[in-house]
């Protein structure tokens, strides 16, 4: 007889190696065909809502690893859910309008001018949604479940019929007012742009001081004497047409050669080191308050400027003296309205100098800079000029400079509300929490919210003009425009002329003629999106609203977390979400922004193609999220490692209980031995560790959790352990059915646990599972979790017996490099313990030559009474000798019974009654 075939080897025909990036797409193939996320929602359907309502990416271009980062962690969230007790539909969306459309058609040959406004739209609409099935397909081969094939788009007539509304609503309330105010303007884009377009990067500025002569002095400056401002834009001087100083500092009218010169007292030393005074001499203090009114000369055109008291005048640079433009800049703006002043702004969309600023007509801004110098220079206002590099403003498109120029232009009042947008915020709920005070300080400080665009790839603001050009926003009109754009989408706007877009019999008194027209500004994207909790959560029967969690990156505290609640605020007073989770950016593995430029972009496509989705969905797991996130190739080459140990975790217990049927082979807990017992207790835990980690969005908790259990708990103590019962006793001795029953309810915990995370690997392990009814490990829950009153005595017992096993393992490892013995199961073990320890160790059904893998095991006397050849440790000393006995052919421990059995004289006595009673 061969007695290795008598052994119960493992049998399973789950593959050691994933092979994720061939298997995947099969896998995919097979949710596709049984629609797995169809029937998730079915046996769902009578749960609790759980919405995570998705943020819509961009609809343009390949995906990134932040696209992979957000939406993987989506995906566990919603998997999650899904697992725990809530119906948890995934409506995925896009963003579709906006300039980078429009730019990617310029750039590849289309020309915007020689067709209509509504062919080029629908050229837009045709790219958006070729860029809509490149992204989708990319966003499924990451394994993210969701409803694919019906998502939400801001190009739908749906979704934009109920964006009108919620501009119609916010209408009615009074919060939507067109006006001439400064605004963010990009010259490159040709149209205003909202904070949150802005990003900052650095830019070579000309740094001035220009003076002022003084006019009428109103008593506290003389006639002839200089106001001296700091400005580092040139080319609003122009449009200057007053001076700001703070009532509360003190003003030095200081001598210097046969010149008086005005600048703040605390900033005279700055200023005179700036200007290289050798010699100077403070004739006088002036109160701020005293120069209200102060008349002072323009320096380069033949009309006055205002001096003006204002609190947002400050010490830290310049003067103290601020150069005030109210065309070209919000603090200018509000105390130029004080002050009456008229909003002067000589700049046309392209960045272009007018006809309004005198000798510099048809300059570019940024080129009349040195024009403009050189005249303050001829006119001897000029009193310095140096270069500086400082952080500016630019289109976050364009990647160009943008400049603050007044316009026209239809506004969100913020402040009407403010305090309603505020209170909504502390009734949300962030994690990490320091978001909810980011989110707040940036509404406490932001101004209205400039919507209008000129653009064309966009919503058409819904509003007709009479003919005195009087603004239309009526309960009539909004709500006809809204049915025409779901019934034929927003081109009809462009299509049509203004009076076949307004009500059949439309009249106003405005236009006795009957004469209209329409606005021609789109809505800023970030309307569309910020309008998205209407056009999706309430527009589809499959969502409720609000949501309970909007989760994207740290940028969209400027961005859709910020027009998502103003809009909702504005026209329900509360959040369109009950909590918001944000995540950082990925960076590269120096910690540097990902950039074409430099070539350091990892793309989510590459590395799914050389490990797998799994891998890439491990790695999101295992990393904190909240902070910005570090991605190397070594990165996932250490996640790989950790799959690895988890797959073949997997593929041990499935091997091992491939002959258990749990309806019938099942051990109730109270016969299970005390080993199998603890072990059970530690699966309760790690499984419980892990749902409250889910619960808080903590997958780096799951991921510690799972892999440790795997690396310890299972791999170095109980499946090693495991192997000298379930391979070598009988197949029905209970302690083998025992151990089974262990691996069983862990094999199943650990894959339910870790399906969110690592959805592929374990529904291909479902696949294997007989004896699972489920046709989808996704169509299961997640274990519950469950304590016994045992728990707390096992806990205690087993966390000395552990300690006490490491100490004999020490022991182990020590002989072993003596060469006093080779093989653990070489061994025998004799243990001197103190009488606590002894008492412990001979209580239970323990076997200690099992649990130290040893052939032998003996308790002798004291820690005191140790020979002393033993090993002293903390718990025990511990004597390692070569075991009495032969070597078993089967289970090869060593034996004194070895030999005793005549029909099987190479088997110790435990082999030997398996051999006889299960294969003779």
């Amino acid at each position: 007889m061969n007695y290795k075939d008598t052994l119960l080897m493992p049998k399973t025909d789950f593959p050691m190696r994933g092979n994720l990036p061939a298997r995947e797409p099969e896998m995919q193939e097979k949710w596709n065909e049984m629609d797995i996320n169809e029937k998730v929602l079915e046996r769902t359907k009578d749960r609790p809502f759980f919405v995570l309502h998705d943020g819509p990416p961009y609809a343009n271009g390949d995906l990134h690893m932040g696209h992979a980062l957000n939406k993987v962690l989506k995906d566990m969230i919603m998997r999650h859910r899904s697992m725990i007790g809530y119906h948890a539909p995934y409506v995925p969306g896009w963003d579709t309008h906006g300039l980078p459309i429009e730019q990617a058609l310029t750039n590849k040959g289309v020309k915007r001018k020689e067709m209509s406004v509504a062919e080029f739209r629908k050229l837009c609409e045709s790219y958006a949604w070729e860029q809509i099935d490149n992204q989708r397909s990319q966003f499924r081969r990451l394994g993210v479940r969701g409803n694919w094939e019906n998502p939400y788009v801001t190009l739908k007539p749906e979704f934009e019929a109920r964006q009108i509304q919620v501009f119609g609503a916010m209408a009615k309330k009074g919060y939507i007012y067109k006006g001439l105010k400064p605004v963010y303007w990009s010259p490159s884009s040709e149209s205003a742009l909202a904070e949150a377009e802005i990003e900052y990067k650095d830019k070579r500025s000309p740094s001035i001081y220009v003076s002022f002569e003084v006019k009428d002095g109103k008593g506290a400056l003389n006639a002839g004497e200089k106001i001296i401002i700091w400005t580092t834009t040139p080319w609003t001087i122009p449009a200057n047409l007053g001076i700001s100083v703070h009532p509360e500092f003190d003003y030095a009218v200081v001598k210097v050669g046969e010149d008086r010169f005005v600048v703040a007292k605390d900033l005279l030393e700055h200023v005179a080191k700036e200007l290289e005074w050798e010699s100077y001499e403070v004739d006088r203090l002036v109160k701020g308050s005293e120069l209200d009114r102060v008349v002072a000369l323009h320096p380069l055109y033949d009309r006055d400027s205002l001096v003006m008291l204002g609190e947002h005048v400050t010490l830290e640079a310049g003067t103290g003296c601020v150069h005030t433009a109210p065309g070209h800049g919000e603090d200018d703006f509000y105390i130029g309205q004080q002050y009456g002043l008229d909003v002067l702004s000589p700049v046309d969309d392209r960045g272009i100098m007018t006809a309004e600023a005198p000798g510099f007509e048809g300059l570019f801004y940024d080129d009349a800079n040195k024009a403009i110098t050189e005249a303050l220079n001829e006119a001897g206002a000029l009193e310095k000029l140096t270069f500086f590099t400082h952080s500016y403003p630019h289109d976050w498109r364009t990647k160009k400079p943008i400049i603050y120029r007044a316009t026209a232009q239809w506004f969100a009042s913020i402040d009407a509300f403010r305090d309603e947008l505020l209170e909504a915020i502390r009734n949300t709920k962030f994690t990490p929490h320091w978001g909810e005070t980011r989110l707040f300080n940036m509404v406490r400080d932001r101004g209205d919210w400039c919507i209008s665009r000129q653009r064309v790839w966009g919503v058409p603001i819904p509003v007709f003009y009479t003919e005195n050009d009087e603004p239309i926003i009526t309960d009539e009109t909004i709500e006809h425009v809204s049915k025409l754009f779901r019934e034929h989408g927003s081109n009809i706007w462009f299509e049509r002329e203004a009076k076949d877009l307004l009500p059949e019999g439309f009249t106003h008194p405005g236009s006795p003629n009957g004469i209209f027209r329409k606005e021609t500004d789109i809505m800023d994207v970030w309307f569309d999106s910020g309008s998205s909790h209407q056009g999706a959560l309430v527009e589809r029967d499959d969502l409720v609203f609000p949501a309970d969690l909007y989760l994207e990156g740290s940028d969209q505290y400027r961005g859709w977390f910020n027009s998502s609640l103003t809009t909702s605020v504005a026209m329900f007073g509360f959040a369109p979400y009950k909590g918001i989770l944000s995540h950082g950016f990925t960076l590269d593995g120096e910690g540097r922004k990902m950039s074409k430029s430099i070539g350091n972009i990892i793309e989510p496509s590459k590395i799914m193609n050389q490990y797998g989705a799994d891998i890439l969905r491990l790695w999101v797991s295992s990393v904190d999220y909240t902070a910005d996130v570090r991605v190397s190739d070594s990165n996932f080459k250490q996640v790989s490692e950790v799959y690895r140990k988890i797959r073949n975790t997997f593929r041990f217990l499935h091997g091992n209980v491939s002959d258990f049927n749990p309806e019938t082979d099942r051990v109730s807990f109270e016969n299970l031995r005390e080993i199998d017992q603890f072990m059970v207790m530690k699966l309760q835990e790690v499984v419980d560790t892990a749902l409250k980690a889910y619960e808080k969005y903590d997958f780096q908790g799951v991921y510690h959790a799972v892999n440790n259990f795997c690396s310890v708990e299972l791999s170095s103590f109980y499946l090693d352990i495991a192997k000298d019962v379930v391979y070598i006793e009988g197949k029905n001795h209970p302690h083998r059915r025992a151990m089974q029953t262990v691996m069983y309810d862990t094999l199943i915990s650990l894959a339910q646990v870790m399906t969110p995370i690592i959805p592929h690997t374990t529904d291909e392990l479902w696949g294997y599972l007989e004896h699972e009814k489920a046709e989808s490990i996704q169509l299961t829950d997640m274990p519950e979790v469950f304590t016994l009153p045992v728990f707390e005595e096992l806990r205690k017992k087993w966390t000395v017996i552990m300690d006490f096993r490491d100490d004999v393992l020490k022991a182990l490892e020590e002989a072993r490099n003596a060469k006093t013995i080779g093989k653990s199961l070489e061994a025998k073990v004799t243990v001197y313990v103190d009488s606590a320890l002894r008492e412990l160790i001979e209580s239970g059904n323990i076997d200690f030559a099992q649990l130290m893998i040893v052939s032998q095991f003996e308790v002798a006397g004291t820690k005191d009474e140790a020979p002393e050849q033993a090993l002293q440790l903390d718990t025990s000393a511990v004597l390692v000798e070569p075991a009495n006995g032969e070597k078993c052919e089967r289970c090869w421990t060593i034996s004194e019974t070895v030999g005793k059995n005549p029909d099987h004289p190479s088997l110790c006595e435990r082999c030997a009654t398996v051999v006889t009673n299960e294969y003779e």
